[in-house]
């Protein structure tokens, strides 16, 4: 098949935390992408534990992953022959489960000679947006997640200057700590997002951390000591404590995004001048509802466009993976069979090593 005719169709791994995953793109030499295919088998098994467990869940990738990856690719109408190259998550992530994806992935290559890409699980996320919305370069990418809290300027592929990051804790794990210090069970952020939308934000204050400073980065950590203090006042709790305690910490939450995000919109105009910003978001917690409209409000006033793709795939997924992988094949990269599996991956290797920069959040 020639490739520059036809474009390239790729199969995608993703086994970074609890979220099995394959899928199959076709990149068309223009640029354009489609999803031929995507499964996703989440893990339950974890609920119990209010975490994700490193050990359950490297092994029910291995229990799941061949299934998964047959049936990508039956949905996408293809064998491996069909397939011009195989992409895997090879960091940053959950060690155990990288590994079994990355071991997958190197297996599928070798047996059929088709080229590997190893790629990053947050170049995956940044990218995802061009996938289903012909973003151009550059771009500014807010990516919040369980284990992620970042704002990027996304310039082109394997170009990132980090503008942002969390100094502790990210904001997925915020809401998973949130969730089960009030018992409301894993995971976290669907479950406050409920229990706010009965609740009153303006009953109990709460700190808005970071707020005002020059850089736009985040703080989490004494949020959500401020919500175990006030629990822990109000014990014990009736259904509206919770309630209320839930509107008011997401209420900060929305607050504290949209003072980084608007810095960060004027810091990314000025490194731009003529150029329209665009703001992605991805991660998991993209699908908060009420995180969503403020962003869609403060991107308004700024005069910029927000795009957020469709929450499948904002949360972990093949399909991102294998989009990343033939994005870095147009470029001509790919990797050897000997490239290693990381813990750590930043998107911006030469940004200050701050705490919680890097970091793969929740678990027990």
């Amino acid at each position: 098949m020639a490739l520059s005719e036809t474009g390239m169709i790729v199969l995608g791994i993703e086994t970074s935390c609890d979220e099995t995953a394959a899928a199959v793109v076709l990149r068309a030499p223009e640029g354009q992408g489609r999803i031929l295919s995507s499964v996703v088998l989440s893990q339950d098994a974890h609920a119990i534990y209010g975490g994700v467990v490193p050990e359950l869940a490297a092994r029910a990738h291995v229990d799941r992953l061949d299934d998964v990856i047959a049936t990508a690719l039956d949905e996408a109408g293809l064998d491996l022959a069909g397939v011009d190259a195989i992409a895997a998550t090879a960091g940053p992530g959950l060690i155990g489960g990288v590994l079994v994806g990355l071991t997958t992935a190197k297996a599928l290559a070798m047996a059929t000679g088709k080229p590997l890409v190893a790629v990053n699980h947050l170049e995956a996320h940044a990218l995802t947006a061009r996938l289903t919305d012909g973003i151009a370069f550059p771009y500014l990418l807010l990516l919040v997640s369980g284990g992620h809290t970042q704002i990027v300027r996304v310039d082109g592929v394997g170009r990132y200057r980090r503008l942002g990051t969390t100094i502790d804790d990210a904001l997925g794990e915020a809401f998973d700590k949130t969730a089960k210090l009030l018992d409301l069970g894993y995971p976290g952020g669907p479950a406050v997002e409920a229990a706010a939308a009965k609740g009153d934000p303006g009953r109990i204050p709460l700190p808005r951390p970071m707020i005002g400073r020059p850089t736009p980065d985040f703080s989490f950590s004494g949020l959500k000591t401020a919500i175990r203090q006030e629990a822990e006042r109000r014990a014990p709790l009736s259904p509206a404590d919770v309630a209320d305690l839930c509107a008011a910490f997401q209420s900060s939450i929305c607050a504290v995004i949209a003072d980084r995000v608007r810095l960060a919109l004027g810091l990314f105009r000025d490194s731009a001048p003529g150029i329209d910003p665009v703001l992605v978001v991805a991660g998991g917690v993209a699908a908060n509802r009420a995180i969503a409209a403020r962003l869609a409000e403060t991107t308004a006033k700024a005069g910029a466009r927000l795009v957020v793709p469709p929450p499948v795939l904002c949360t972990d997924n093949g399909a991102m993976v294998a989009w990343a992988g033939a994005e870095r094949l147009a470029l001509g990269l790919s990797d050897d069979l000997d490239v290693a599996a990381r813990a750590r991956w930043p998107l911006d290797a030469e940004a200050e090593p701050l705490v919680g920069y890097g970091r793969l959040g929740t678990k027990v």
